[in-house]
């Protein structure tokens, strides 16, 4: 809303006088609370960040084509950078923005600042088109995939397993109950894969063998704490011959595999609602270019 101006207005010149000085300066620095207001008129909007009730981050959205959304000031405070803030502020945001039929988020990247760009490329964002100073990068915002029962989620996932091919790295996100072991039963049985499939809560990692297909390696990292932690588990070993899913594996897995598949699976505020809503993305070079929500999607209207 325009009345939050002052308060983005305040994390953006935090952020951004605390950046490395680069030339041109960043547009950022001539911002004014009026000029913010105006980028929060709809259907622009801003989202924020909260620490501890403490806002810490936000970031602004614009529509400059019906389908695409394009963010700016994506902003952290210095004293709550390396928490994670921009991702998830970035990852929420392309949720909703699927939720309301976006089908392309973009941003510009300024070329003096190539570990920016690395950051974005980490988490999907790959080069659309070079501009004055810069790079504009973009991401694919998948489909949201209403999943109504747990049955149909593992049907979610045999169907999931017929896009895959050893060396695939899966990595699911959700809180708990979400439906990712649920999910990745699914994709057992779509692999073929022998044994029963349950969490590997408490011995972290289960190898599955298939008769007809990949192999599964099925981890959980609920009780990982660091990337350290999660090598200990040596999966670079059977991950070329295997399809790879590691549940809680957002900040942890990525590593393995500079292509990769996130899920994310939300639950409804109602406690009585089994819905789920699933977000399938593609990142990297294996998936560039599968619509693979659209796929899924249309899948799931055949029944």
């Amino acid at each position: 809303m325009p009345d939050d101006a002052a308060m983005l207005f305040e994390i953006i010149q935090q952020a951004f006088h605390a950046r490395m000085p680069i030339d041109p300066p960043a547009e950022a620095l001539f911002d004014t609370e009026a000029l913010i207001a105006a980028r929060l008129e709809p259907p622009g909007f801003g989202v924020v960040a909260s620490v501890a009730d403490n806002p810490v981050g936000c970031l602004l959205v614009s529509f400059p084509k019906p389908d695409t959304a394009m963010l700016h000031r994506v902003s952290v405070v210095p004293g709550a950078r390396r928490l994670g803030v921009a991702g998830a502020m970035v990852r929420d945001t392309a949720y909703l923005l699927a939720d309301q039929g976006i089908r392309q988020l973009h941003l510009l990247a300024r070329a003096e600042l190539p570990l920016v760009q690395q950051w974005w490329a980490h988490h999907g964002f790959t080069p659309v088109e070079e501009v004055p100073h810069g790079i504009i990068m973009g991401i694919g915002l998948p489909h949201p995939i209403r999943v109504p029962t747990a049955k149909a989620m593992q049907l979610l996932g045999v169907r999931m397993a017929r896009l895959l091919r050893p060396g695939d790295l899966v990595v699911l996100s959700g809180d708990l109950g979400a439906g990712k072991t649920t999910l990745t039963q699914g994709l057992g049985q779509g692999l073929g894969v022998q044994g029963q499939v349950i969490s590997p809560t408490f011995v972290l990692s289960r190898f599955h063998r298939s008769s007809d297909g990949p192999d599964l390696v099925h981890v959980d990292a609920y009780r990982l704490t660091s990337p350290a932690e999660f090598d200990d588990l040596d999966l670079e070993t059977t991950a070329p011959n295997a399809v790879t899913v590691v549940e809680w594996g957002a900040g942890l897995a990525e590593h393995l595999n500079p292509s990769r598949l996130d899920v994310e699976i939300r639950m409804s505020a109602d406690p009585e609602d089994q819905t789920r809503i699933v977000y399938l993305a593609g990142i990297g070079e294996r998936w560039l270019g599968a619509d693979l929500g659209e796929t899924l999607f249309r899948e799931w209207g055949n029944g």
